[in-house]
């Protein structure tokens, strides 16, 4: 008999949150109110009493950080060329021009090293991934960027949870942006976060947040500039905030799993495995690394192999330079070695709360079984 489908992500939604959100849907009050006011001020004393304003995406939050920071045509923003492609499209979307800066092989976090030889006098800001939940070195990353008067804008979309040096990604820092999708740590169906540095940083997010519009005492209205719409529900709120309550319990989850992989392939020579990190790490997904020209086989080959085993796998990421509308800008995949043989051998296994130690096992199983035939 075949097993169900082991998903590589899957939400976990309690049955307090499922009742909280009935109750906001019977209310007559379901876009932004009360619930998102009481989740932004919820993560903002997560964040040690700094300024959060929430919206519908973290790439949302990732563009109107960029504009807040005031980027735009003529400027250049180093990214990494290894991530979603959403990192290099909001650049793009203010004017400016993204500049790719190649990953570490194994942490798969930006090279600090190669950033100075990066910077030109056109570049206003860096924005790093913090890539699968592992942070990169904040303290190396903001004395590059205090040196060259660069604005930082942290890619936190994988990390919220995940800590620097004992202190929460999103505490500190310049701005920081975090991702609620299904497959992240803790969701809000769809939506994200963006930390700022002051209270005009805030309200300027929020004119790009809603259309450039304010309203006065008196409700009438004024537009400042040509937002956009990205505002969170309450019905999305409600949800953050039954996850913000347990998001020590998926993270401490997450890092058993993965630790559970580690020690289960620990003497496996089919790949490669990623860094265990320390205890700052979140492990929003655990990826491992196959090389399919050897093996003989495509990675689509792979996974319709491990689907028929009942274990689904994802894939993050292909190198943003190696898609054909960045190589119509100019760019060359080749230039980046790293980050295109990462995105070549790439494959997310399955991890999320909910799993039982003894699906990483079987996880573990199939995988030795599937590339064991070759």
């Amino acid at each position: 008999m075949n097993r169900p489908l082991l998903p590589f992500a899957k939400p976990d939604i309690d049955e307090t949150t499922i009742a909280a959100v009935s109750d906001v849907l019977r209310s007559g009050w379901i876009t932004t109110g009360k619930h998102a006011a009481r989740f932004e001020q919820t993560l903002s004393e997560m964040m040690g009493g700094r300024q959060v304003r929430v919206m519908t995406s973290a790439t949302a939050a990732l563009e109107i950080a960029l504009a807040v920071a005031g980027i735009g045509p003529g400027h250049e923003v180093i990214v990494p060329a290894l991530s979603f492609v959403a990192s290099a499209n909001v650049v793009l979307r203010v004017g400016a021009r993204p500049v790719f800066v190649d990953v570490d092989l194994a942490t798969r976090n930006i090279d600090l090293d190669q950033i100075d030889a990066a910077v030109t006098p056109r570049t206003k800001a860096i924005m790093p991934v913090h890539f699968a939940g592992l942070p990169v070195d904040l303290d190396r990353l903001y004395e590059l960027a205090e040196r060259h008067g660069l604005r930082v804008v942290e890619d936190a979309a994988h990390a919220i949870g995940s800590r620097w040096r004992d202190t929460l990604i999103g505490a500190l820092g310049d701005l920081v942006c975090f991702s609620f999708h299904p497959n992240k740590t803790m969701t809000t169906i769809e939506g994200g976060a963006l930390v700022l540095s002051s209270a005009d940083e805030a309200a300027a997010c929020e004119l790009h947040r809603f259309h450039g519009l304010k309203r006065d005492a008196e409700g009438e209205s004024e537009v400042y500039l040509a937002g956009g719409k990205s505002n969170l529900s309450d019905v999305a709120a409600v949800i953050g905030l039954g996850q913000l309550a347990r998001l020590d319990g998926f993270v401490e989850r997450r890092r058993h799993l993965a630790h559970r992989y580690l020690d289960v392939l620990a003497d496996w020579k089919g790949g490669v495995l990623p860094p265990r990190g320390d205890d700052g790490h979140s492990w929003h997904i655990f990826t491992v690394l196959l090389p399919f020209d050897r093996l003989g086989m495509t990675r689509g080959e792979f996974i319709r192999a491990m689907r028929a085993q009942g274990v689904g796998v994802g894939v993050h990421y292909s190198a943003i330079p190696s898609f054909e509308f960045y190589r119509r800008l100019g760019y060359d995949a080749r230039a980046y070695p790293q980050a295109l043989r990462i995105g070549r051998e790439t494959v997310s296994l399955p991890l999320f709360p909910s799993m039982a130690d003894g699906d990483v096992d079987r996880v573990c199983g199939v995988l030795r079984q599937v590339v064991g035939r070759r």
